[in-house]
């Protein structure tokens, strides 16, 4: 027998160290802590399933068998080359999954788990673009889907979810008033939130898998992130150390994550700045990131850690600036996922992103998703 075939079945635990079957289906730990998946090994080129044009091509680094896949074709998005500021980065345009934001990776993995153990209904919080994602994949598998969002979400964003069937509830307040009602609710429906399940950060980690199958098999020096609740953020770390403990690459790729100055919670933790010292919160225009007490917060902190890496707290005015820079080089992505660029602009300026160096930057959704705040930007008194 083969290691691998050694390796013991995967299951969950929470901070505590609980360990929990996969089959228990639980979204929270004893001790009220996110549970995650227990470690499992990394691929090698040869247990790709090249027939797949999807994150399922990584079914051999996935707990969910691919039988019981829930899935619309997402994943094995482009990474474009282009230059930038004098460098060439390679820009990873997650717009091009099936709802148009890089949530259908995980919702993907997630939806499967949940479909295989008999789900026949599902609630979700969002600010928009992970209730699109799960409302889809609840279509597209039969299950009923209740998706509870900010008032203030998109309205193209709440379209989406409502046209593929889901229940929607839009509630006043803050993103954190939304996710207390989810869980007040998910006493009579099973909740399956993005930011809780363990299976949603399992099928973030495909776009990291991504890099390293586009780059020859290599790790980039450098991943450029926009964080809200750091899902991408940990899902590279999960995959990167996979691909490592299985000697497929010999670094960890340096994360630089960017969030809006006054959501900045993981950022802030990162650099020793207590978020509080930034007094009120006000209202982004890359609401997707307006997240302040991010569920998975020591985890994110420790994985940009881990990766040597360093987290910016990013001013308002660069944000807009971000999204005309990326739109003027044919890259119309929502001010979220701008986020990233002007994160990418400010680690060249201080250095740390260095000329020869291989950067990959990854733009989480499109900007047709956010129609009223692209419209804030190019319909401006600045323009």
């Amino acid at each position: 027998m083969t290691a691998e075939q050694h390796a013991p079945a995967p299951d969950q635990h929470d901070r505590s160290g609980n360990r929990y079957s996969l089959d228990d289906p639980r979204w929270r730990g004893e001790d009220g802590s996110p549970l995650s998946i227990s470690s499992l090994p990394g691929l090698r080129p040869d247990q790709i399933d090249t027939t797949e044009r999807s994150i399922w091509r990584y079914h051999a680094a996935l707990p969910v068998p691919a039988t019981h896949r829930v899935s619309l074709g997402e994943g094995w998005t482009p990474m474009i080359p282009a230059n930038w500021a004098g460098r060439r980065v390679h820009f990873k345009l997650e717009w091009f999954n099936p709802t148009s934001s890089f949530k259908d990776r995980g919702v993907s993995v997630m939806m499967s788990h949940l479909a295989a153990h008999g789900a026949r209904r599902v609630l979700e919080d969002s600010s928009g673009n992970g209730g699109s994602a799960v409302a889809a994949y609840a279509a597209a598998v039969g299950i009923r889907a209740k998706i509870i969002a900010p008032a203030a979400t998109s309205a193209a964003k709440i379209l989406q979810a409502r046209a593929y069937g889901a229940e929607i509830e839009l509630v006043s307040g803050t993103r954190e008033e939304v996710s207390e009602e989810a869980i007040r609710q998910s006493a009579h429906i099973p909740y399956a939130s993005h930011n809780w399940h363990p299976m949603f950060i399992q099928g973030t980690k495909t776009i990291a898998y991504e890099m390293w199958e586009s780059l020859g098999f290599s790790a980039p020096d450098n991943v450029v992130l926009v964080a809200g609740a750091g899902s991408n953020i940990i899902g590279c770390d999960i995959a990167f150390g996979e691909l490592l403990d299985a000697g497929q690459i010999d670094r960890r790729p340096r994360l630089f994550v960017g969030q809006p100055e006054h959501w900045a919670t993981i950022a802030d933790t990162y650099n020793g700045i207590d978020p509080a010292s930034r007094g009120e919160r006000v209202p982004t225009i890359a609401e997707g990131a307006s997240i302040a007490n991010p569920v998975r917060l020591p985890e994110a902190v420790d994985a940009i850690g881990r990766s040597k890496g360093a987290a910016y707290a990013v001013p308002e005015a660069e944000i807009y600036a971000a999204v005309r820079a990326l739109s003027a080089r044919g890259l119309y992505a929502e001010p979220t996922s701008s986020v990233a660029a002007a994160t990418l602009d400010h680690f060249i300026a201080t250095g740390d992103i260095a000329p020869d160096q291989t950067t990959v930057v990854v733009l989480t959704g499109a900007g047709l998703k956010s129609a009223e705040r692209m419209a804030s930007v190019f319909d401006g008194p600045s323009n």
